[in-house]
This record gives C-alpha cells, structure tokens and sequence, in this order.
C-alpha cells in the first residue's frame, strides 16, 4: 500500500473516531466541572433551591430535585439542576452517561432489578415540614437498592432525609428495612392545609354556615363554607370544607358535574369569616385558592347570563311498558323505562364480563309510579304544590309542601294487582333474602346532570309489607327537598320525571365503594382507575363524611399508589332482623390489597368498554372473593 492510501485511511479512521472521542471528552468534563448540571451534595437549603423545580400537582407547594446514582461508577450520586432538565433520562443522555432512550432506558432502569441507574426524587413535603426521597409510582426497585439510595443521599444531603413510598409495592418493600425512616402520603395527606376537589372559577355570595341542618336556606348562587362535606345539596355556585373528605363522595362528584369551584380548606370558618354575605369571584387552582370580592361590573353580567338562561330539560319516558322485568333482559335503551341506573346494570350483566357479578333482580317500570299517583289522586295535588307561588318562593315552605308530599305517597294504597306480582316475584326468587330497593329514575345521568345521591335507597329488605312499604319510599323519594332543587336549578321539567324501582339481591359486603376510570384531578393521568373502599357495606363511602381509603391504578406501570388509608372506626353489615347496624371495628385500615386493587381495575375497564370507552362512575362490593357491580353511571366531569 502506498504512502497516499494509507494516508487516505488514516484521516478516515480519524473522521469515524473523532466524534465519539469528543463526546466522550465533553461529558466527562460536564459531569466533572460543570456545576450547573448537577451537584455530587447538596450542603444547605439555598443550594437545594438553586437545583429545584416547584411543583404544584400535589394540590400546595413541593419543590424538589431529581437524583441519578450511578451503581456502575461506585454509587456516584448526581443531584441534578431540575431547572435544566425535566426528566431523569433528559440528564443521563445529555451528560453522556448513556445513550439508551425510549423503551431499552425505561425497562432497564425502571422495571429490572440489576439496573444502572437508580432514578429518584428529592422533595420538601410542606404539610408534614419533612424531606422525602422518592421514586416513580411504577419503579419496581429493590427493598436494597431503595436502602443503597437512603445511605447515599443522607450521607450528602444537609438534613435527614426519609423515605415516601409511592406505591404498594414501594412501601411492603421498604417496610422491614432497619434504621430506614418513612413518611407515608397518607401522613402528609392529614396535614394538608388545602386540596382542590374541583378545579373551576366561579361567582356567587359567601354563606358561612357553623351546622347545616333542614332550618338552613340555601341559595343557588352562594358558595358554603361549610364544617365537613354534607350528605344532600342543592346546586350551589361553590363549595368549601374545613374538613378533608372522600373526593368520590356524591357530592364531591356533584359538584364537578355542576362546574364549581370546589376544595377543602382548614380552619376555611375562621379564614373566610371577613366575606361571609359578599358576593366573590372564587377560583380553585391546583397549589393555592383565589378570592376577591366581586365589582359591580361582574354582579352585572352574571345576572344576564341568568336571565338569558331559560331552557328546561325533558326526560325521556315510556308509560306503555308494563312488565316487571328480570335485570338480565334489560338493556341500556330502556332507561326511559326502567330508568338509567336498572337499565345500566342490564347492560353489564348481558355482557357477561369474567371476574364479575351483577346482583339478580327485578324492576318494576316507571308507568307504575305515574298510576299510583293517579289511583290515589295525587297528581292534582302535585299540580297544585308546584304552582303555589310561596312554594316557589319560600325554601323553608317548599321544604314543608315536599315532606307532606312524601307523607301522602308513603300512606297512599298499591294496587292488588302490582302489590301481589311484585310478592309473588319475590317469594319466587328471593325467598329469605335481604332485598336492596333501589332508585332507578329516568332523571338521572342527564347532559351536565348528574342525579348522585338524590333519591332513596332501603337497604336489606325482609318481610313482604317491608318490601312494599320500601317501594313507595323510594316513589316518594322523587320529591325529596335536594333531589328537586338540583332539578329545578339545572332546569328539569319536574312534571316529567318518573322513578322506576329496581329490587335486587342484596350484598353484605367484605369491603365496597366508588370507582371512576379516569382520574378526575388529572387529565393527563390517561387510563387511571380512581378507587374509594371502605370495610363493610359502602353507603359512608359515597355519603363522604369519613375519609375512605383512597388509591390509584395506573395501567401502564401496573402501581398501586395509596393516597389515603380509611379512616373509619365502624362498618355497616346487614341486621338480621332487616336494615343495617353498625359495627366498631379496630386494627390496621388496610381495605384492598394490591391483587384486589387490580382486580377491580380490570373490572372497571370491562364495564368501561360495554359503554363504548365512556368514563364510567362505579360502585362496587366485594364478598367472599367475588366482585359486583351495583351501579355504573356516565362520569360526568362538567362544564
């Protein structure tokens, strides 16, 4: 080979090489000079905070800086300028520590335990006023490898640091590791000072109420501030708890249905007192609250978008069915009916799903309700009540007129004729056993019109007059006080609403609760299952007055991620003489275990896809290692 080739060669080789060479070169000169990238300690808070990012997601303010350890480099250990860089891998790829991406970077230091990297978290938790290292909810790490990370950091860091699991699986991991020190999200989920349950801006007059009793008038353009989430409320133009509560509540759901500001406040009694009776623009945000009093110029265009605001919603409805019908025949067009939640339930239980149960029953039709009210002469008195000009008026009259309403329906006569099909149904198929009778009106799960939590429910029915008693109960139920302001305010024609009844086999439930498929104060949370549980049968659960235990499934790091644990000291089981009674019970609030979590995730995506991949509001039961589903509605997130 002559002089000229092999020189051709060599500057080829050079030009291949070079480049690699000067990567290499300036990486090592990055990691090892350059300050602004990272830091191998963090010696005070100020330089905690010139890394620091803020994020405010957690609902109040959480700076924190991610962390990278290099198991290959002799555990070095990286605080990395999270200003500068966003994700763990934005930080290993531009400082050339690696050049894996995509999918090889997130199995090899996410999912397998002999990993590179070990990728964390950094965080000052505000509510408990404590630092906390963390990894991602679907890290699979080592109960070793979470130790190996403790000693590095505490060994670097100013202060102590302790450990936030943030899932499951993280915290049975790192339960037995000795010496190791944890804070767990359900501790700083106690202290917090705020938490957004709906995020919206909305207007309306402060009314501070110390007890929200029935000799309490409530207004459709206030915002309460209220002691603790309520069982039953009107629309209402925003909501405010001194207390935390359940966030799948009915009324918590409400309210995101409704489109109003909604959060849990402390001490909001003491704070807001200043604007009780002003009228205030309110905004909830995720880290922080907003309000002002209102100018004369906002007072302005609300009232004309009252008045410009003059359309009624009409139920559909079918009087010429007349068939008491098994809930395996029904199907979802026949709300109109058997109403949305019976029909609903007939939907899934002709699916079929695997791993699911659909309680057996029955349902008597909405014609039944609408003769019964013309057999006992009713609706001239309905016609009447609603057209009194003091019932349309007077709250506190309204009231009144609506429990003497449900008072002559409770006394009024059925006919032998529906009377004995329904016992001769029951006798039949239900022999012995508690019986739910439940709600089912075509007034529910309208546009923007979420119906939770408004009519009425009798739980474990027995004897035969029981049973019919229960039936006009729940008919009666169309005129409870909340369940027709919430119509008249979102413009429901009164006239037109008819309640079906479905009766169905009752469940004495192991654990039961709420379930939504999605996360409702995250939209970027794609295919998350928000679970509420509590031990025994759920009614407290959707009531919110007691925090349930709260979690969330994400599917595609398959994690567990424990928000609340239950707060509950009672459970509700069945009486065996009807109805139900409660219980105190003690020791650890563990509710669901992981493989029960995933099991009802799985659940509820089945239900989801039997409504076309609609977000579905579910409540379940589980007994003796059996799912059911009592209910699924449309999840209505608002406008």
């Amino acid at each position: 080979m002559n002089d000229a080739v092999k020189f051709v060669l060599s500057a080829l080789v050079l030009c291949f090489f070079l480049p690699a060479l000067s990567v290499a070169a300036s990486g090592v000169a990055a990691i090892e000079t350059t300050s602004d990238r990272s830091q191998p300690a963090i010696k005070s808070r100020a330089e905690f905070d010139a890394l620091a990012r803020l994020n405010i997601d957690a609902g109040y303010a959480l700076p924190h800086v991610m962390f990278v350890i290099d198991r290959k480099d002799k555990n070095k250990i990286y605080y990395v300028n999270s200003k500068r860089y966003r994700f763990h891998r934005d930080f290993v790829n531009g400082t050339y520590l690696s050049l894996e991406r995509g999918q090889e970077f997130f199995e090899n230091n996410y999912l397998k335990p002999n990993r590179r990297f070990i990728l964390g978290t950094i965080a000052f938790q505000t509510p408990v006023r404590r630092w906390t290292f963390e990894f991602w909810e679907g890290d699979t790490i080592t109960a070793e490898q979470i130790e190996l990370a403790g000693q590095l950091i505490n060994a670097s860091f100013f202060e102590l640091v302790a450990f936030k699991p943030n899932s499951l699986r993280q915290e049975e991991a790192s339960a037995a590791i000795a010496g190791l020190e944890r804070v767990l999200q359900r501790e700083i989920a106690s202290q917090q000072e705020y938490q957004p349950l709906n995020i919206a801006r909305g207007l309306g007059r402060i009314h501070v109420i110390d007890k929200l009793d029935e000799h309490v008038e409530i207004g459709f353009n206030e915002i309460l501030v209220l002691s603790e989430v309520p069982v039953h409320l009107p629309p209402v133009a925003g909501i405010i708890t001194s207390r935390p509560s359940t966030p799948l509540s009915h009324i918590n759901l409400l309210a995101k249905s409704w489109g109003v500001p909604n959060a849990y406040v402390k001490n909001a009694h003491e704070l807001l007192k200043e604007y009780d009776g002003w009228w205030v623009t309110f905004e909830t945000k995720l880290g922080q609250y907003e309000i002002k009093r209102a100018d004369l110029n906002q007072l302005k265009i609300y009232q004309q978008r009252l008045l410009e605001r003059r359309d009624v919603m009409t139920p559909r409805f079918n009087l010429a069915e007349k068939r008491l019908l098994d809930l395996r025949l029904q199907r979802a067009r026949m709300a109109n009916a058997y109403g949305a939640k019976s029909a609903n339930l007939g939907e899934v239980m002709r699916a079929r799903l695997p791993g699911i149960l659909v309680p057996d029953g029955f349902t008597v039709p909405i014609s039944y309700y609408e003769e019964f009210v013309k057999e006992n002469e009713l609706a001239a008195l309905i016609f009447e009540m609603m057209n009194d000009q003091k019932f349309v008026h007077d709250p506190a009259y309204r009231r009144e007129r609506l429990t003497e309403m449900r008072g002559r329906i409770q006394r009024g006569t059925m006919n032998a004729r529906l009377r004995a099909e329904v016992l001769r149904r029951k006798r039949a198929g239900y022999q012995g056993q508690g019986l739910f009778v439940r709600s089912s009106t075509n007034a529910e799960d309208l546009p923007n019109f979420n119906g939770a939590g408004l009519y009425s429910t009798v739980p474990n029915v027995r004897g035969d007059e029981q049973l019919i008693e229960a039936i006009k109960t729940v008919w009666a139920s169309v005129w409870n006080f909340e369940a027709y302001e919430a119509r008249e305010r979102a413009g429901i024609d009164h006239a037109k609403v008819y309640p079906a009844v479905l009766i169905q086999k009752g469940i004495n439930a192991d654990s039961s609760g709420v379930m939504i498929t999605t996360d409702p104060y995250d939209d970027e949370n794609k295919g998350a299952i928000y679970i509420s549980a509590k031990r025994g049968l759920g009614i407290k659960v959707v009531e919110g007055q007691r925090i349930a235990e709260q979690l969330i499934y994400r599917p595609r790091s398959q994690a567990v991620q424990v928000l609340t644990r239950s707060g509950e000291d009672n459970l509700l089981t069945f009486d065996e003489q009807g109805g139900v009674k409660e219980i105190p019970i003690s020791g650890e609030r563990v509710v669901l275990s992981d493989e029960v979590v995933r099991r009802l995730a799985r659940a509820a995506a089945r239900v989801e896809r039997v409504f076309g991949g609609r977000a579905q509001d579910i409540e379940w039961v589980f007994m003796g290692g059996q799912i059911y589903i009592v209910q699924s509605r449309p999840y209505i997130a608002g406008s």
